[in-house]
């Protein structure tokens, strides 16, 4: 979870100094797949952690608005 969590926002940073467009909508792909991971974690986690789901709840919202985010920026790069 650690790791496709820190890699959305690491990709992203990273893409906004990329090297050219194609470098961009590289790494804003590597985020989107990312926050897709950590939605499935999370999904995970949810289920395990019934005492927190409402907490995770808000954390799944938050990743699958970055996956969005990511996906209507790929969008219009192409």
């Amino acid at each position: 979870m650690v790791r496709s969590s820190g890699s959305v926002g690491a990709s992203y940073i990273e893409g906004n100094e990329t090297l050219g467009d194609k470098d961009l909508l590289f790494r804003l792909r590597i985020s989107r797949k990312e926050a897709k991971e950590s939605e499935y974690w999370l999904k995970l986690l949810k289920e395990l952690n019934e005492n927190e789901s409402e907490r995770i709840y808000k954390l799944l919202i938050e990743a699958n608005e970055l996956r969005k985010t990511r996906s209507s920026i790929v969008n219009k790069l192409r």
